[in-house]
């Protein structure tokens, strides 16, 4: 930097600080634009201030289960016990459910969508989840009110569940309070509870609100046989917003229907699970590969990007 120029240059600001302003970019610009700038920006992309918040929910639809864990795995080494918030969907292996329950200390934020998670499971892990206070188990057919009600016991300051089902799950099939019941006992301090086409009756759903009388927003789209009088619930709770049960819209098709053979990748993800990362910051012959577990999978860097890289509106790689 010149003498006496008002302006510092990127490369001077401390790791920290750098970390700080990657976190807020892109997963894509983080680990395939950020370590090829300089030394010093790849080593602040390894440390834990890119990774507090690790966001993967729509990337991780995308892609097989074993490249999922693993790059989960590696984000979650480099967050260095620091992690506040996950989102990630369709995690298949228990190991590495369990691995990221391990590493839960300060997580406050876990949205598991779509997982391979049953109650033996939730029981194992449910006490390292202490510190956990929004949780997103939707989708999750495994789980039964056996496991909430272990994660209401162990999960003391959830202020928030989503415990949304899928409509073909739920056809057909009898009423079944057992889960409502467990969330009214366990989960007295809930804010926010969704529980879309759940098989849930009316006096169920009363339970949860006479237990749960801090709840702000509670979503029962779907769930034919409640019966909840507007005038009623103005009267007795007058914070309360109630999302359905007769909402007239469509539900969304989500994307594990549309990718559960994970044979699609978009065009627009440049950076395929076919190559090296970025890991050491002195050296760049083995890119993001922390300590050699994603070795075998390569990456194409802006795939195609000298021939006609402008078709896909991507910038000049660095």
């Amino acid at each position: 930097m010149a003498e006496g120029s008002e302006f510092r240059h990127w490369d001077e600001l401390i790791p920290d600080a750098l970390g700080l302003i990657f976190s807020k970019l892109p997963l894509q610009a983080i680990l395939m634009v950020i370590p090829r700038v300089c030394k010093s920006w790849a080593k602040a992309v390894l440390g834990p201030y890119c990774w507090q918040e690790i966001d993967i929910e729509e990337w991780s639809s995308r892609f097989q289960p074993n490249d999922v864990d693993r790059m989960l795995q590696m984000l979650i080494n480099r967050s260095g016990g620091s992690l506040r918030k996950l989102c990630v969907t369709g995690l298949h292996n228990t190991s590495i459910i369990s691995f990221v329950a391990d590493h839960a200390g300060s997580l406050q934020t876990l949205r598991l969508p779509r997982s391979n998670i049953s109650d033996t499971l939730v029981e194992q892990i449910a006490g390292k989840l202490s510190a956990v206070t929004f949780l997103d188990l939707s989708y999750c057919d495994k789980i039964s009110a056996t496991g909430l009600e272990s994660i209401g016991k162990n999960c003391k300051a959830l202020v928030g569940i989503c415990r949304n089902l899928h409509p073909l799950h739920t056809a057909g099939r009898p009423l079944l309070d057992d889960e409502a019941y467990a969330i009214a006992a366990t989960m007295p301090k809930l804010k926010h509870l969704e529980m879309a086409y759940h098989l849930v009756s009316t006096k169920s759903v009363m339970t949860i609100l006479s237990s749960c009388s801090e709840l702000e927003f509670l979503d029962l789209r779907g769930c034919w046989d409640v019966r909840l009088e507007d005038k009623f619930l103005a009267e007795k709770f007058p914070k309360l917003r109630v999302l359905g049960p007769l909402v007239r819209d469509y539900y969304e098709r989500n994307e594990w229907d549309e990718c559960s053979d994970y044979s699609y990748i978009s065009d627009d993800l440049a950076w395929d699970f076919s190559g090296d990362f970025y890991d050491d910051a002195e050296s760049y012959d083995d890119p993001w590969d922390d300590e050699g577990r994603l070795e075998g999978l390569e990456l194409r860097f802006y795939e195609g990007i000298d021939e006609d890289g402008g078709a896909f509106g991507w910038p000049p790689s660095p």
